[in-house]
């Protein structure tokens, strides 16, 4: 198979949770254990930082890893989903996993993925974990891809734990409580593992501070970093809750005997997008119109991005909006200004919520606008109709984003 093939065939023949939705939910680490044990275990070959939380994981990742490679080192980057292209979940100081690779990878493994029904995350860590054992990097940043405690990254023993805060997003898997939801979070919490917590609420508190006492891990909350704020080329003034996590994050590590410079910090935080390659965080596509896409698909996140968006000058709004069918509509729909012009469309996945249903749910907020066939056909109806002094935002799912960048 050709590079194209591999992909079609890990994106049809085994379950992506991203694109199909419950039905591919792993719930338990025996597959990733065994395959992990079939290679080698490739990811007790390098050190590592794991990172969850219900939003920021992503940004937070993406910081870390810029300011390790300042500081000189071979850094890994394992995050999801990817925007473009599936080799931007797998990277070695900012450059993607090469297509040969992959393909080699999945030809190679291919009858044991089949015969033990391997899902596509399961697989895709596995490939994470030799690439970064074969090619030996100092240190590795891997994110979380849903949940924690049951999630295939969760057999790492990293040089320290973060977890950027808790809201509610996937609650049939994770539970419907913040106190639920952190439990499952708090399932990276090693023993004897420090561990970096960004934002609190009383019972998610609560709920880490048991955790840490119980694996006797030394516990460290963003909220107590003393030091001034660097600035980022991350924009959105979200990223400030972010950026005090990482810099709790890089205190730890300092006092674990990395080293890591004022400098790096400074330039780190300030080329995490040159270093990294990171997409659709507060991304401005264009001006005149301005364009502005971001990836919050979930209450707690849009909350933030909505609140930055309503401190932007602009004669009128446009907004291009589809979300997954799994979505608690009521508490996303709530969020929006019924003052703008809406475009509503289906992200181009099997999980993706049928425009006209969106449109339809949304008018129950006082929501206006027109569906459309594609998020493509979407943009460029907004684009034609906005004028020079206007906003268009594109939003409600990573999937969205993924279609116009």
């Amino acid at each position: 198979m050709n590079y194209r093939e591999t992909l079609d065939w890990m994106f049809t023949q085994l379950p992506m949770y991203q694109r199909q939705g419950a039905s591919a939910y792993k719930i338990d680490l025996n597959n990733t254990i065994q395959f992990a044990k079939y290679l080698g275990d490739p990811q007790d070959d390098f050190k590592s930082i794991h990172i969850g939380g219900t939003n920021g994981k992503g940004s937070t990742s993406h910081m870390l890893a810029s300011i390790l490679q300042e500081a000189g080192y071979q850094v890994g980057l394992y995050t999801s989903p990817h925007l473009k292209d599936f080799r931007e979940r797998i990277r070695i100081n900012g450059k993607e996993i090469s297509k040969k690779y992959v393909v080699n990878f999945i030809s190679d493994h291919q009858s044991y993925f089949e015969e033990n029904h391997l899902s596509f995350f399961e697989m895709t860590v596995g490939m994470a974990f030799q690439y970064f054992s074969e090619f030996k990097v100092d240190i590795a940043v891997i994110e979380v891809g849903l949940g924690g405690r049951l999630d295939s990254t969760n057999i790492i023993r990293p040089e320290l734990s973060v977890i950027t805060n808790i809201g509610l997003d996937h609650t049939e898997f994770l539970g419907d409580t913040l106190s639920k939801i952190a439990t499952e979070k708090a399932g990276i919490i090693k023993n004897n593992i420090p561990v970096i917590i960004g934002r609190t609420t009383p019972e998610t508190k609560k709920v880490f501070t048991k955790k840490a006492k119980a694996c006797n891990s030394d516990l460290y909350f963003a909220a107590a970093y003393e030091g001034a704020l660097c600035t980022s080329d991350l924009k959105g003034t979200y990223q400030k809750e972010n950026i005090r996590t990482v810099l709790q994050t890089i205190t730890v590590l300092r006092s674990k005997g990395w080293n890591i410079g004022e400098k790096a910090i400074r330039n780190g935080l300030n080329n995490v997008i040159t270093n990294t390659g990171i997409l659709g965080r507060w991304q401005i596509l264009q001006n005149k119109p301005k364009v502005i896409c971001d990836t919050a698909h979930n209450t707690d996140g849009l909350k933030m991005v909505l609140n930055q968006l309503s401190e932007e000058s602009y004669e009128k709004l446009h907004i291009i909006l589809g979300v997954v069918n799994d979505k608690d509509l009521d508490s996303i729909l709530s969020l929006f200004p019924n003052t703008a012009a809406y475009y509503f469309a289906k992200p181009d996945i099997p999980r993706g919520l049928d425009e006209k249903k969106l449109r339809e749910k949304a008018e129950n907020y006082n929501l206006k606008g027109k569906d459309y066939n594609s998020v493509k056909e979407a943009y460029n109806a907004a684009l034609q109709e906005a004028t020079s002094e206007d906003l268009i935002y594109v939003g409600g799912s990573t999937f969205v984003v993924a279609e116009i960048i």
